[in-house]
C-alpha cells in the first residue's frame, strides 16, 4: 500500500483516487474547493467516443480569421493574452500537419475505444448505470458545403472504424422533431452517447470516496519539488510515496516544478442551461458549422460550446453564453431561453488535442492526469484506470509514449 495524494477533485482526478483506492492504497485529494464548481460539474455531458480527430486540422487556420472578428462567435481571444499562448498557438499549428493529424487520431482512437469498458463499471459501482444513454449523436449541417468542408475529418473517423452514417435534412428532422427547417443534411454517430448529468456523476465519486475512507482536503498544492511530500499553500507538508497531477488547466505550473515543460492552456468554454426548452431532444446533437452542442440532461436542455483563450484569471463573458442560447433558437424554434443558468469553465487543453497521461520522465513518484480538453467526463475512468494499472507496475493496456509529457521537448 503506498500513500498517494492526488492533486484535483474534477472528474479526472476523483476517477484517479477511484481505482487507487480499489488498489488499496490510502489516498488523499487535495484540492482548492473540492465541492466548489468546476469543469466536471458544467460540461455537455457528451461521452465522445468517436472524437479522435484533433482540434488542429489542416486548413482551420483559414476559418479563425473569421470565427475571432465575430464578437460571439466559437472561437476569442483576448489581445492582452495573445503573448503568454504564442508558444501553445506555435504548437497548434505544427499539430495540424496531416501526417501528424493521423497521428494523434490515431493515438486518440486507442484511447477512446476502451472507454465504455472503464465507464460502464464505474457507474454501476456508483449505482448509476442508468445514467448512461447510449443514444447516439446527431451532427447537423445547414448547407452541403458545410458537410463538404468536413468530409476529411469523417473520412478519418471511418478508416478507424467509427460509424458516420450521412443523412438528409429531412431524415435528421424527422430523428429530432425540435430542428427547424434550415437544416441540409446530417450525420449519425451511433456509438456516442450523454449522461443524465455530469454534476451528478461527480458527487457520487466524492461521496463514495470519502465514504471509503479517501481523505479530501481544502488546499492547493504549491510545491511537489521534494520527494516524498506535497507542500499546500498553507505551508504544511503532507507525506506521500507518489503524487498523481490531476489539476486540470492548473497542472502546468506542478508539471514544471516536476521538471517537465507541458504546453498547456484553458480553453474557456460557456454554456446555458435552459430548465424548461420547450423543446425535447432524445440525443445530443452538434451544429457543425457554428461549433456548439445541445444536449437534453435530467436538470434541463445544455447548449454549450465556444472557445475563448484569456487565461485563468479573466473574468467571464456570459454574453457568450447568452449568445449560445440565441443560437440554439434558430436552430431550435420552439426554444424558451427564460431561466437559464450561465456558466463558463476552464477546459484544459494541449495544442495537439492528446491529453498529459503516464510518469513524468523526470521523477519516477509523479504521475500526469490532466489536459483531456473537451473529453475530460468521457475519459475520466479510462484514465483513472490506466494510473492505477502504472502506479501498480502493471503493464498499460496501450502505449503511453503518445501522451508522455516529453513530447512537449
Amino acid at each position: 500500500m503506498a500513500r498517494i495524494v492526488v492533486a484535483g477533485a474534477g472528474i479526472v482526478g476523483l476517477a484517479c483516487a477511484w481505482h487507487l483506492r480499489a488498489d488499496g492504497h490510502d489516498v488523499t485529494v487535495i484540492d482548492p474547493a473540492p465541492d466548489g464548481d468546476k469543469c466536471s460539474w458544467g460540461n455537455a455531458g457528451g461521452i465522445g467516443v468517436t472524437e479522435i480527430v484533433p482540434a488542429a486540422v489542416p486548413g482551420l487556420v483559414w476559418r479563425v480569421p473569421g470565427w475571432l472578428l465575430d464578437p460571439l462567435g466559437p472561437l476569442a481571444l483576448r489581445p492582452a493574452h495573445l503573448p503568454r499562448i504564442v508558444p501553445w498557438l506555435a504548437g497548434f499549428a505544427a499539430a495540424s500537419r496531416p501526417a501528424r493529424v493521423r497521428t494523434i487520431a490515431s493515438s486518440l482512437a486507442g484511447l477512446l475505444g476502451r472507454v465504455y469498458d472503464d465507464i460502464g463499471p464505474m457507474l454501476a459501482a456508483l449505482g448509476l448505470a442508468g445514467d448512461l444513454h447510449r443514444a447516439g449523436a446527431l451532427t447537423v449541417y445547414r448547407s452541403a458545403a458545410g458537410l463538404r468542408a468536413d468530409a476529411a475529418e469523417w473520412a478519418l473517423k471511418r478508416q478507424h472504424g467509427i460509424v458516420c452514417d450521412e443523412i438528409s435534412g429531412a431524415e435528421a428532422r424527422a430523428m429530432e422533431p425540435a430542428l427547424g427547417p434550415g437544416i441540409a443534411a446530417g450525420v449519425v454517430t451511433p456509438a456516442w452517447s450523454h449522461v443524465s448529468d455530469p454534476k451528478a456523476i461527480w458527487a457520487a465519486l466524492l461521496s463514495d470516496l470519502r465514504k471509503g475512507g479517501v481523505a479530501i482536503r481544502a488546499g492547493r498544492v504549491a510545491d511537489i519539488r521534494a520527494r516524498g511530500r506535497v507542500v499546500v499553500e498553507s505551508g504544511e507538508a503532507i507525506p506521500c510515496d507518489a503524487v498523481v497531477v490531476a489539476a486540470g488547466a492548473w497542472s502546468a505550473a506542478l508539471a514544471r516544478q516536476a521538471g517537465d515543460r507541458v504546453l498547456l492552456e484553458s480553453e474557456r468554454g460557456y454554456n446555458v442551461t435552459l430548465p424548461a426548452p420547450g423543446v425535447s431532444l432524445s440525443r445530443e446533437v452538434i451544429f457543425a458549422e457554428r461549433k456548439f452542442v445541445a444536449t437534453p440532461l435530467a436538470v434541463g436542455l445544455r447548449i454549450g460550446g465556444a472557445a475563448e483563450f484569456a487565461g485563468l484569471r479573466a473574468p467571464p463573458n456570459f454574453a457568450r453564453a447568452q449568445a449560445l442560447g440565441r443560437l440554439g433558437a434558430s436552430y431550435l424554434p420552439g426554444l424558451s431561453l427564460a431561466g437559464g443558468t450561465d456558466w463558463m469553465g476552464n477546459r484544459p487543453a494541449t495544442p495537439d488535442s492528446l491529453p498529459v497521461l503516464g510518469p513524468s520522465p523526470h521523477r519516477a513518484d509523479i504521475f500526469y492526469a490532466f489536459g483531456h480538453g473537451h473529453l475530460g467526463l468521457t475519459l475520466a475512468a479510462t484514465t483513472g484506470r490506466i494510473v492505477a494499472d502504472i502506479v501498480a507496475g502493471r503493464p498499460a493496456s496501450l502505449d503511453l509514449a503518445p501522451f508522455s509529457a516529453a513530447r512537449f521537448r
